[in-house]
């Protein structure tokens, strides 16, 4: 009996999916472009407990996070030929650069992973069972707007020679009161994440809103890009007005930024965009 039921709830979440799906298709089928459905991650009721966890793990026999600093070089022989000042230069920046790997934080609230920049999507992708979508235009379906805070909705899109991410996050600043964050973030550095542009728009029954910013590198976690205030805020009530049966529709478009070449008077396309 209980097999009976949960296959039965599996394919009443099928058809309600493939709902929204077509309905969805067919509000932005005019504009041809892609629709992306994306259903929450799992939330979290203990959201005071996530850093305590992950702080509180070593002293329960877990690995530690991070693993000691390397022991230093051994000393020369005597016979080693002496450096020159501009081999010394030459291996003091081979040095600053391996060290300069600054990690990152997974994007979803409800994940305590940290890692450096290259594996983040494969972090996505293996954990989180996140696909990678093409092109740098898109609608982003989220659906269950009602469930309680904390919870992500998040896509992964490559475009543009880089991949970017946007994440959707409902959670409440002030007890009582949900809002809903929604940001760009580039899987890149703040400075190639400075040559591009994106927006968000919500449209629905003659109303329209847009949101237009440069994505934050995700090397800057959601927490910090929320708190600074740098993104889509929608308290719950405007988020209502553009739901629709629970689903709220956000259109993306990321391209390029122009920037100035000095001197010229020139404009010219930011990385990534031939």
């Amino acid at each position: 009996m209980l097999f009976f039921t949960q296959c039965l709830g599996a394919v009443l979440d099928l058809i309600h999916l493939r709902f929204q799906h077509c309905k969805a298709k067919r509000v932005f089928s005019a504009a041809g472009q892609l629709v992306c459905v994306v259903n929450p991650t799992h939330n979290l009721k203990c959201v005071s407990s996530r850093r305590a966890v992950a702080q509180n793990a070593p002293e329960q026999g877990g690995a530690p996070p991070h693993p000691p600093p390397p022991a230093p070089p051994p000393s020369p022989p005597p016979h080693t030929p002496m450096r020159t000042p501009r081999h010394l230069h030459q291996l003091g920046t081979e040095l600053h650069a391996t060290t300069q790997v600054t990690p990152c934080t997974c994007p979803l609230f409800s994940c305590q992973w940290e890692g450096h920049l290259e594996v983040v999507v494969p972090h996505l992708r293996q954990t989180h069972r996140i696909d990678i979508l093409q092109g740098a235009e898109m609608v982003f379906l989220a659906t269950d707007m009602h469930l309680p805070a904390p919870a992500d909705w998040i896509i992964v899109h490559s475009c543009l020679g880089h991949h970017f991410l946007l994440v959707l996050r409902k959670q409440e600043r002030h007890e009582g009161h949900p809002q809903f964050f929604a940001t760009m973030m580039l899987v890149g550095t703040p400075t190639q994440a400075d040559g591009f542009t994106y927006r968000l728009e919500l449209s629905r029954d003659h109303r329209r809103l847009k949101w237009e910013a440069t994505p934050r590198s995700v090397l800057e976690c959601v927490d910090a890009v929320i708190t600074d205030g740098d993104c889509l805020v929608l308290s719950t009530s405007l988020a209502q007005l553009f739901s629709d049966d629970g689903s709220l529709a956000i259109g993306i478009a990321i391209t390029a930024a122009e920037v100035r070449s000095p001197g010229s008077g020139g404009v010219k396309r930011g990385a990534g965009g031939r």
